[in-house]
């Protein structure tokens, strides 16, 4: 699912850039040759390679010298010098110059598709570890896809057929419905499950530096640009990215974007240099993409490159019979997260989540019963612990109270569960803490 690597072989010997190549076009490899190294150098500014096979004794441009140009622009190009006149020195000052390994002349076709196999893998294993630098690795329970709802059937049957092809996916719905949890699902069930899922979330990135954090960017391309950076695509190749709420995207994006999907190459901000990428494209969005496209704020050829297979989402209200299963399933895991042993949720306390319209879907669910595990001592969540909630109206002990009362103790309440913790009281209580600064101030709670 990958695409061919990319190497250039660089030697003044005809014989030697007419033998590697031959060996390593027949390892799925994309080979291409330059007699010196200022050709060579002329076809990186152009063209990305993985590996480049250089030749350290040529006439004009030294190999000494066109390593070091490689390995200052592009730090993440893997050289292999190959030498006739190999010797300890030369040997060590390349490696020391950034060289990934020293193959003397003359060798074997295996010697030669064995350290390219090597590279290859160095390779692979690099950008993984960039991947993971950005983006933490989530795992996909498939269970969480659960609901027993006709619309989640459907869903889940969808999410099984579409998996398995390379089609792009527009999910839709409401903020809260699980828009990422089926992207995740259809990863999953994909012939690239093994390869990375990235995610761009395009309701909080900058405009102007959404197209390096899509692309990347060399260094020194704009003002604050130190390093070298891959973008999103790029970390994914092979994989899947999820664009989170792509309608938050402005049309110069959009346009490059399209020409990314439609060409299956990318180039770095500041950068003329191509890059095959190989990307299973998902994406998602709470806003009403087809009006968009009519009021000319979302490109239409676009809209239509993305929902091949459209999916969408009904909101928890329209399924409120797959809140008992959910809000099992949250109570399991909020459980085993904060060490507690819950052991169910009592008849009226369910009743009240059933009889709630859940604007923030299974989000507010889950952060409902995220707060009553935190905060309940009893053996069962009743409705005095969704109080806070505004799910329950029916506990005697809550009638004379105020809306400020309740408050006032849900925070000296939580707080003294986290003896204090002002950030993760916040968290818990969904406000930042600035927030949480005013209501205590407001209500007379000590720091």
């Amino acid at each position: 699912m990958t695409m061919p690597v990319q190497i250039l072989v660089v030697d003044d010997d005809e014989t030697m850039r007419d033998s590697c190549s031959q060996i390593l076009s027949k390892t799925q490899c994309h080979v291409k040759v330059a007699e010196t190294g200022n050709k060579a150098l002329e076809f990186m500014k152009k063209e990305y390679f993985d590996i480049v096979l250089l030749d350290l004794k040529m006439p004009g441009l030294s190999g000494m010298e066109v390593l070091k140009s490689i390995k200052q622009d592009n730090p993440e190009t893997i050289v292999i010098v190959i030498t006739g006149y190999a010797t300890v020195d030369s040997a060590v000052e390349a490696m020391k110059s950034g060289a990934y390994d020293f193959l003397p002349k003359p060798f074997a076709p295996e010697e030669l598709r064995v350290i390219v196999r090597r590279a290859i893998e160095k390779r692979k294993l690099t950008l993984e570890n960039l991947f993971l630098q950005e983006e933490l690795k989530k795992t996909l329970e498939l269970d969480n896809l659960i609901g027993k709802s006709k619309a989640m059937e459907g869903i889940n049957e969808l999410v099984r057929k579409v998996g398995p092809t390379d089609s792009t996916v527009l999910i839709t719905g409401e903020s809260g419905t699980g828009k990422e949890l089926v992207a995740r699902a259809i990863h999953t069930y994909s012939l690239r499950k093994k390869m990375p899922f990235v995610t761009v979330d395009c309701s909080t990135l900058v405009e102007n530096l959404f197209e390096s954090e899509l692309f990347g960017h060399v260094k020194g391309s704009f003002t604050g640009a130190i390093a070298m950076k891959h973008g999103r695509l790029e970390l994914a190749n092979g994989g899947t990215v999820f664009f989170d709420e792509i309608g938050n995207i402005g049309i110069t994006v959009q346009a490059k974007l399209l020409r990314a999907i439609q060409e299956r190459e990318i180039t770095k901000v500041g950068s003329t240099q191509a890059i095959k990428i190989d990307v299973r494209i998902i994406a998602a969005t709470n806003k009403n993409i087809r009006q968009a496209v009519q009021e000319g704020t979302f490109r239409e050829d676009l809209f239509y490159r993305l929902s091949v297979v459209p999916i969408h989402l009904p909101p928890l209200r329209e399924r409120k019979d797959d809140i008992p299963l959910l809000a099992d399933y949250f109570l399991r895991k909020y459980n085993n997260k904060r060490k507690k042993s819950i052991k169910g949720i009592s008849e009226k306390a369910l009743k009240a989540l059933m009889d709630y319209d859940w604007p923030g879907n299974v989000r507010e669910l889950e952060n409902a019963i995220e707060r009553a595990v935190v905060l309940t001592n009893n053996a069962f969540i009743e409705p005095f612990d969704l109080y806070y909630y505004g799910l329950s109206t029916e506990v005697e002990t809550f009638k004379e109270k105020t809306l400020a009362d309740v408050e006032r103790e849900h925070i000296e309440k939580t707080l003294k569960m986290f003896n204090g913790h002002k950030q993760k009281t916040a968290e818990v209580l969904g406000i930042d803490r600035k927030t949480l600064r005013i209501k205590m101030k407001k209500y007379g709670i000590d720091s």
